[in-house]
């Protein structure tokens, strides 16, 4: 019987094992190795994405734990400007009732010494008045040419 198209089962068959012998050596010699390739680096890339992952994770955490610090932070400068506005509002008010306290000593000081200037000057002018009053009277007690007034004119001779 003859094998139409010319085909021999037995080459065929050689054919076949020929080529379950070069998919058999093409699969361990490339499939494989590039297979365990593609796993090593699919766990390199996993491992990588990971530690990624966790040094962002971890970043963040810093940067709320730094918010949080400069929250405080910030919140302590508040209070401090506060306490120091406070401070300063109590030194001026401090400086102010100082110089209210000065104002008025110097105010009665002044008083005082225009009290005893104004005393002084009465005095010195009763002083005069009286002098002059005394001088009046005596004008007018002693008669013009009295033996007194002779006296007088003989010590200048």
């Amino acid at each position: 019987m003859g094998i139409p198209l010319n085909v021999d089962w037995q080459q065929i068959l050689l054919h076949l094992f020929n080529f379950v012998i070069l998919a058999g050596g093409l699969w361990l010699l490339l499939y494989k190795p590039v297979k365990n390739f593609m796993a090593k680096r699919e766990a390199y890339y996993k491992d990588m994405d990971k530690t990624a992952s966790d040094k962002l994770a971890a970043a963040e955490a810093e940067q709320e734990k730094y918010s949080g610090l400069i929250a405080k932070a910030q919140d302590e400068a508040a209070e401090l400007k506060k306490k120091a506005m406070a401070d300063a509002d109590n030194a001026a008010k401090a400086h102010i009732a100082e110089a209210e306290q000065e104002k008025l000593r110097i105010i009665d000081d002044a008083r005082r010494a225009a009290q005893a200037e104004k005393n002084k000057v009465l005095q010195e002018t009763n002083a005069q008045i009286e002098e002059m009053v005394s001088a009046a009277v005596d004008k007018l007690l002693v008669p013009a040419g009295s033996a007194y007034d002779s006296f007088d004119d003989s010590g200048k001779e």
